[in-house]
């Protein structure tokens, strides 16, 4: 269980989660790219 300080401290983390998750996370169903990676090797 995670516990945050404040409202602040919880947009901070899911924020940077999101990022991770977007920018940095590799996809074996995308290539092995990131979702960010895979859509620009779309356009």
């Amino acid at each position: 269980s995670r516990h945050f300080e404040n409202l602040e401290h919880l947009k901070r983390e899911l924020s940077a989660y999101v990022y991770w998750f977007n920018n940095k996370r590799i996809h074996g169903t995308l290539g092995y790219k990131s979702p960010v990676e895979y859509r620009q090797s779309l356009l």
